[in-house]
């Protein structure tokens, strides 16, 4: 395998190290992505099974593969791409899955894509989808431009799976400080209205009296005479 495909195994490895596994699902190329993959010491704390489906019937019993799919699209395509990947993935139950189909060469047995041709799909537990590329080159060339193109998409597509998921995990914080700030001045307001409640139900209950008291705190009989005169 040539050293550009080794450093971007080795980017790839850096990003599952953070605690998620990888699962391979190839074609054409027989198992070298797995094998690039697995050279770097360590593997086994982040990969754990892959998958060489060569024939149609590999595909449809190991990975779940629409053998309509399969008849009417043809191995190389995107959609069984896709579909290879998420059959890896649910079966390794692993975070990522990468699928290799395409053309490898020398001949294309008589179908209409030409040798080069490559579908790589991608797949995680919340999205799925697959890129194609053509190269040029003689089989074992094919295989490891193959291989090499896998692990950029596969790079290029975890990173913009964790800058969303960032966003996302921000966005949530503010959507959370919002309703938690929109609590606290409702509370606020509540509270305010409590307040003033209780103030008006205070004056209300207060009791007057007409009642004169004297020094001893005993009431004084006042009696009034309609027949006075005046001297």
């Amino acid at each position: 395998m040539d050293e550009e495909a080794q450093a971007a195994a080795a980017r790839l490895v850096r990003r599952l190290k953070g605690g998620y596994t990888v699962t391979i699902a190839e074609s054409c190329t027989g198992g070298l992505l797995a094998s690039t993959l697995t050279d770097i010491a360590g593997a086994s704390a982040w990969f754990n099974q892959s998958w060489v489906t060569y024939s149609y019937e590999a595909k449809i019993q190991e990975l779940d593969v629409s053998r309509e799919l399969l008849e009417k699209k043809g191995a190389v395509s995107a959609e069984v791409a896709i579909q290879m990947a998420q059959g890896a993935l649910a079966r390794a139950n692993a975070d990522i899955a990468i699928s290799i189909t395409g053309i490898a060469g020398p001949g294309n047995e008589g179908g209409k894509k030409k040798v080069g041709c490559v579908y790589v799909g991608i797949a995680s537990r919340t999205w799925a989808i697959a890129e194609a590329t053509q190269i040029g080159g003689n089989r074992q060339e094919n295989k490891e431009g193959f291989v090499h193109f896998a692990l950029l998409t596969a790079i290029r597509h975890w990173d913009q799976a964790m800058e969303l998921a960032e966003s996302n995990r921000l966005k949530d914080i503010e959507e959370r400080e919002a309703r938690a700030r929109e609590e606290a001045l409702a509370e606020i307001e509540r509270n305010k209205r409590a307040a003033a409640a209780a103030q008006e139900t205070a004056w209300q209950s207060q009791t007057w009296s007409d009642d004169k008291q004297n020094g001893n705190g005993e009431g004084i009989d006042v009696t009034w005479n309609e027949d006075s005169q005046e001297d």
